[in-house]
């Protein structure tokens, strides 16, 4: 085992538990254990923090035991409960691979930050931005980069979107892997959807189809020193890209096919690559995010959504943009950590 302690935290109460759990795993085959020692700490779906050998499958009924991040500077590290003992361990850097609520929005980050600890990502404030769609693009279209037209309401009755503008996307305001999406053709569809939505989170945005097609890319870094994963290009076959709800996403997605490098001229690339740059600073990104864009008809480029903490699973976009790029799951893994011990210094 190497020197350097990394509390690798997963799973967590949001709807991307299982994701969060898969991306853990990526990461315990893939980190260096010449170089860090990982000590895993899940949360169940009821908010429990337990340490436990690794995060495979099953992983609660493993021998684990009570442990959590104090927030107390001066104790500081992992307070850990075994045999009605409470112990105090140190740790030199925090890798939060949790996806959606509480682990995306700036929760997380909050007691990271009142730790004093080091950790891979975003900070709160652009945590916080960009888990809520309306605030990003509100952000986004300020810095003069196209969003989609979009309405966002928080309670009470969506408000009146012209027929012409269907068809539309409703969508929780702040959750994540198309979790409580609905695509809408028709305004009878309307109220369904926004229900639907509403199981995930109490504001909803609709927004105007996009005509075009799904492209991302994978940003690395801090300030003006970026790198970029090569872009990617979704394809589907029919209704929008949900690959984390399929039944077997490890084997491919049912309706979309991922081509990286994307089959794009040259210049189209960059000029993607270049936005999805702008996009990160605009919204005051660190440590990494995967920007997700649609390529218009008309070759417009325009805003989907960011994802501070994208998936690390087998078949997740964020690594495979990078691996496309040269760099692959071990030194990503080991970039992520030196970025967070370097701290998040944004030029």
């Amino acid at each position: 085992m190497g020197g350097l302690r990394i509390a690798v935290l997963f799973g967590g109460r949001s709807e991307e538990h299982d994701v969060s759990v898969k991306s853990a795993r990526e990461i315990a085959r893939h980190i260096d254990t010449g170089k860090y020692e990982p000590v895993y700490i899940g949360i169940t779906r009821a908010g429990v923090w337990r340490m436990c050998e690794t995060p495979r499958p099953g992983w609660e009924s493993d021998n684990c035991c009570p442990a959590v991040i104090s927030p107390d500077q001066k104790t500081g590290g992992l307070l850990s409960a075994r045999g009605g003992e409470c112990q105090i361990s140190h740790i030199d850097a925090v890798f939060p691979v949790l996806h959606g609520k509480t682990g995306e929005d700036g929760a997380i980050q909050g007691l990271l930050e009142l730790s004093g600890l080091p950790y891979v990502g975003c900070d709160i404030p652009s945590s916080a931005l960009c888990m809520d769609k309306s605030l990003a693009y509100l952000v986004v279209r300020n810095a003069g980069i196209a969003t989609p037209e979009f309405w966002a309401f928080d309670g009470g009755e969506p408000p009146e979107v012209d027929g012409a503008a269907y068809p539309v996307f409703v969508k929780p305001a702040r959750s994540g892997s198309s979790f409580g999406v609905t695509k809408v053709e028709r305004v009878a569809e309307l109220a369904a959807a926004v229900e639907s939505a509403r199981r995930y989170d109490g504001k909803v945005v609709i927004e105007r189809a996009v005509p075009g097609s799904e492209v991302g890319c994978a940003v690395l870094g801090n300030g003006s020193e970026l790198t970029v994963g090569e872009v990617d290009q979704i394809s589907l076959a029919r209704g929008f890209f949900r690959i984390h709800q399929e039944s077997e996403p490890e084997k491919g997605s049912e309706n979309a096919v991922i081509t990286v490098p994307a089959s794009l001229p040259a210049a189209k690339r960059e000029e993607i690559q270049e936005t999805a740059k702008a996009i990160y600073r605009a919204l005051g990104c660190g440590g990494l995010a995967r920007v997700d864009m649609f390529l218009r008809e008309d070759g417009r480029v325009v805003l989907n959504e960011v994802n501070t903490l994208p998936g690390f699973t087998s078949y997740s976009r964020y690594p495979r943009m990078m691996a496309a790029a040269g760099i692959r799951l071990p030194e990503l893994i080991d970039r992520l950590i030196t970025l967070a011990l370097n701290g998040k210094m944004k030029g």
